[in-house]
């Protein structure tokens, strides 16, 4: 579908490529009707920077992010004959102190963030998706008594997921995201891992799907898993079966981090959409009236039959009607 919620770009991400007109304009090219311009919150503790931040102040990170959000507004306004751009954040949940930061960037930049894409990248302050080994170190950091009994991989695993899940709570609590940010990212180098064999992190996944099934928020649904190996996008089936079981709602997102990954994997990400039978799609839009967290966007069904629309077939893709 000719919409994305969540999106990268070089200027403003050092592991992304490309401005952020780059990727604006690779949208337009591709058809996009709506594009979400969603660079991450600034991080607030040096401990906090990736490898390719390093020589990066604190100051020039927040700098950054405030150019950011000038630069999308700028592209929103030149563009808008093209193309609906919204302008947001990705959030992060890395230490509790993470909340106050973001509240009062939030209160600071009132009217320039139109919404939110609510994730989380971290276990224990140890990002979870930046590689394989760091995603050990996170696992291992979660040291278990001798005397907790059991299989020692199998509740660190617990106690990794259920960390994850209650961060991944407050983000929703305290900030209301209109979009829920690859709810399983957790499992991002165990894809096959299911989250039903953790009953307490499952509990809590739960929760979470409850809690921002009954606010409204939208669960999108994430490109790029596929390229990273999934044979899904995020989430996973189960994930995807259980927010359809408490009435959850999905929207497309591409995850890009540069024009090159634009539109990346959507037709595949079609076909799983079709195999999840999911008959209907939803998409932010402007609104006169405030939603739950106080910003002026609501979501809106797509109309008609998603699947019939011309977009698919400017991609070489065949779909015919959900089972």
């Amino acid at each position: 579908m000719p919409y994305s919620h969540h999106s990268h770009s070089g200027q403003f991400c050092r592991h992304a490529a490309g401005t952020l007109e780059d990727v604006v304009r690779e949208a337009i090219r591709q058809g996009f009707e709506v594009y979400g311009l969603t660079e991450h919150v600034p991080r607030y503790r040096l401990a906090d920077l990736y490898p390719e931040e390093e020589g990066m102040s604190l100051d020039a990170l927040a700098t950054q992010f405030d150019a950011f959000l000038t630069e999308a507004h700028r592209l929103k306004a030149q563009y808008a004959g093209d193309i609906t751009l919204l302008v947001g954040l990705e959030t992060e949940f890395i230490m509790e102190e993470d909340v106050a930061h973001l509240e009062t960037l939030l209160s600071k930049c009132q009217g320039r963030i139109e919404y939110l894409v609510g994730s989380v990248h971290h276990a224990n302050a140890i990002p979870i998706d930046f590689d394989v080994a760091t995603f050990g170190k996170a696992l291992d950091s979660f040291d278990l008594s001798p005397t907790s009994g059991g299989d020692g991989d199998q509740k660190r695993m617990e106690a990794l997921l259920c960390s994850y899940f209650d961060a991944q709570y407050e983000v929703l609590r305290h900030f209301h995201p209109e979009v829920v940010g690859h709810v399983d990212l957790c499992r991002l180098y165990n894809p096959t891992l299911q989250f039903g064999d953790y009953g307490a992190a499952w509990e809590k996944l739960e929760r979470n799907v409850k809690y921002a099934t009954n606010y409204g928020a939208l669960f999108e649904l994430n490109a790029a898993a596929l390229r990273k190996g999934w044979e899904a996008s995020y989430p996973g089936e189960d994930v995807a079966q259980l927010i359809l079981k408490h009435g959850g709602r999905f929207a497309l997102s591409d995850d890009s981090h540069g024009p090159h990954a634009v539109g990346l994997n959507y037709d595949r990400m079609a076909r799983y959409v079709q195999r999840l039978g999911l008959d209907e799609l939803w998409v932010l839009e402007r609104s006169e009236s405030a939603n739950v967290g106080g910003r002026f966007v609501q979501p809106r069904k797509v109309d008609g039959k998603w699947w019939e629309h011309p977009f698919w077939k400017t991609r070489g893709v065949e779909l015919g009607p959900t089972a």
